[in-house]
């Protein structure tokens, strides 16, 4: 269900590093294609971290994301807000809109998990 997606996908290498300062800022980015379609997430502390937006406007595109916020809720699925570096680089790989002004993250956990209890509500799963 999940693959790694080696080589080239728009501007970015699967997976870069971007050197900084040490602590908040340490990840790095790449892409993996969910269900058939390629997200891009952050590896952050060791934990893939995926846009919502993007995990709503591609992945989930035939469920209102009322649905999807009531499913989130009972599945304990919490999101965190991105810092400025890590929005950067989500608009970097077209991840957000370069409009976006702030992104939330879920892990790829939760959107496993996510993914699991919605299969019945799309009609394209």
């Amino acid at each position: 269900m999940f693959l790694t997606c080696e080589g080239t996908f728009g501007l970015l290498p699967a997976a870069v590093d971007f050197p900084g300062e040490t602590g908040p800022g340490d990840f790095h980015a790449g892409y993996q294609e969910i269900e058939g379609i390629n997200l891009g997430y952050l590896q952050i502390n060791g934990t893939q971290m995926f846009a919502l937006a993007q995990v709503l406007s591609d992945l989930f595109k035939d469920i209102p994301r009322t649905t999807i916020s009531k499913k989130m809720e009972t599945l304990k699925i919490k999101s965190r807000r991105c810092d400025l570096q890590e929005l950067r680089t989500l608009k970097a790989i077209h991840s957000v809109p370069t409009r976006a002004v702030k992104c939330s993250l879920i892990s790829k956990a939760d959107l496993e998990a996510l993914c699991s209890s919605c299969k019945s509500l799309s009609p394209r799963r």
